[in-house]
This record gives structure tokens, sequence and C-alpha cells, in this order.
């Protein structure tokens, strides 16, 4: 790929140029315009094209490698990593996905938390006037906390807990409702076209997460069960739990154009499972 072919950087975006350059590498190899393998314009170029210092563009290029996107090879420059089955960071490839002109995410996990998070910057960005996409659309896929549940459960005695459970339902409402409201303002102000969200709940427990961006990124991550002790009613109480911060997420893109590489199809089931999960045993969620 030609440096020509980059976009310019953004005048009005206050955020260092390192940043303001990563973040154009990054859209342009999460939108397959850089391809696994590919070789990136070499730091001289990219110099050139953005009227920076060489460790400018040295800075941008450590964003990405820290965020697995690239690899450096000693006397040949950098090079865009295949993303499949390693371990990523959610936020950019969120961002990224605002970019496009429809916005779709599913989420099946245990609070929403995360999402909660990693969307911000980007409905920020859209109150600002800096990302303009025409439709919004996130689905959200959660346990039923009004039923008897393994995790989150007493851990001494073992067993289900109303109380513990109305616990994580307050963090589940809290999450849940913010991203809610925050997405529909998007459309009630006139600034995003079409902007839904939906939550469904259904009655099985959640173990791992699974974030699926325009239909074609997927990220999957597993819970690790724990035990730890919280206060409910002032009081102790030890619970098994599931451990969601910093939980590694493993990235697959729809990669290939004939469906049949590993990242396609690992994005088809992804998608095939959160439908069926959505259209069937899952019904509508009421925070």
């Amino acid at each position: 790929m030609s440096v020509d072919l980059l976009d310019e950087l953004d005048p009005d975006d206050p955020r260092p140029a390192s940043q303001r350059i990563a973040n154009l590498l990054r859209a342009a190899i999460l939108t397959r315009k850089f391809a696994p393998g590919e070789r990136l314009p070499s730091q001289n170029d990219l110099a050139d094209r953005y009227g920076v210092a060489r460790e400018t563009v040295k800075t941008a290029l450590r964003i990405l490698r820290d965020e697995r996107l690239i690899v450096s090879r000693q006397g040949s420059g950098a090079f865009v990593r295949a993303q499949t089955e390693r371990p990523v960071g959610l936020r950019p490839h969120i961002e990224a996905a605002f970019e496009r002109p429809h916005v779709a995410i599913d989420f099946a996990g245990f609070s929403g938390e995360t999402l909660h998070g990693a969307i911000q910057e980007a409905l920020d960005k859209i109150r600002a006037g800096r990302l303009t996409p025409e439709s919004i659309a996130i689905r959200i896929l959660l346990p039923d906390l009004d039923l008897p549940a393994v995790v989150p459960s007493r851990a001494e005695p073992p067993g289900d807990d109303p109380a513990v459970r109305e616990r994580a339902a307050r963090i589940v409402r809290r999450h849940t409702e913010a991203i809610l409201e925050s997405v529909r303002e998007l459309g009630e102000l006139g600034l995003v076209r079409s902007a839904t969200a939906e939550v469904r709940a259904h009655g099985t427990t959640a173990l791992f997460k699974l974030y699926i961006l325009n239909g074609d990124e997927v990220f999957f991550g597993f819970y690790p069960v724990v035990q730890h002790t919280v206060s409910i009613d002032k009081q102790p109480v030890p619970i098994f739990d599931v451990l969601g911060k910093d939980v590694p997420l493993f990235h697959y893109t729809a990669d290939d154009t004939d469906g049949d590489g590993t990242g396609s199809q690992y994005v088809q089931q992804a998608r095939g499972w959160f439908d069926s999960v959505w259209t069937t045993i899952a019904h509508e969620y009421t925070p």
C-alpha cells in the first residue's frame, strides 16, 4: 500500500501526532487496507507523509506493536501481524468499528462493564462531531440473575444466594442502563440517524465473554471462576464469582474471500451462536 493512500491527520484532533498516526495506521490495518503479513510504509516515508519527526513515527509504531497489530523485523521494517489466536486489547478495535457508516456490536458475557468502558470514547467523539456513523445497533446478552445461579453464589456454605445475585444485578444494571441511555441519546439528539441498544437475558451461567464487531471481527475470552469476599448488608461474605477485568481476548477476523480460513469460520460460528441464543432462549431484560 502506498503511503499516499493513507488518510490525512485531523488538524482538530488535540491528541499527540504519534497517537493520531497510530490511529490512522490501525484503521488501515483493521479495514484490510494492509493485509496480514504486508509491510508498512517505512518510518521515513511516514515521517515525510505527515510532516513529523521520525521519533514521532517510532512512537506510533510502538503503540501498534504493544497492541499486537504489527511486528518489527530488524533491517526489514514493520509488518502487519496475523490476528488469530493472540491476546489483544479491545478498545482500539471498538473505536475503529465506530468509524464505519453502520456500526453493529453484539456482546455476550456477564455484566457489560468492559463494553460500557470501551465504547465511551467513541460515543464522545460522535457527540463532538468527530465520528459520524449513520446507524448504531448494539445487542447485549446477559445471564438472568433472577434465577438461581452457580456463579455468582455463596462459597461458604456453598450454594445459591439471592443476596449475592442481587449484588451482581446492581452492577449489571449500572452498566447496561448507561449503555442504553447513551446510545438512545445519540438518536434523540439527531447525531445518528438510527441508534438502538437492546438487552436480553438467558438462564445459563456466563463463563466467557464474546464481542462481535460489525459482523466481521470477533473477540473471545474466558472468565476464570474465583473465590473472594464481598460486603453484603455490611457483612463479609465469601462468594464464587467470575473474574472479568483484564481477561485476555483472542481476536478473529473474516480474513479471506472464500470463507474457508480459520478466522472466517470462527466469525461465522460466533455469529450463528449469538443469533441462536438471542432468538430462542433469551428474553427481554428489564433493568
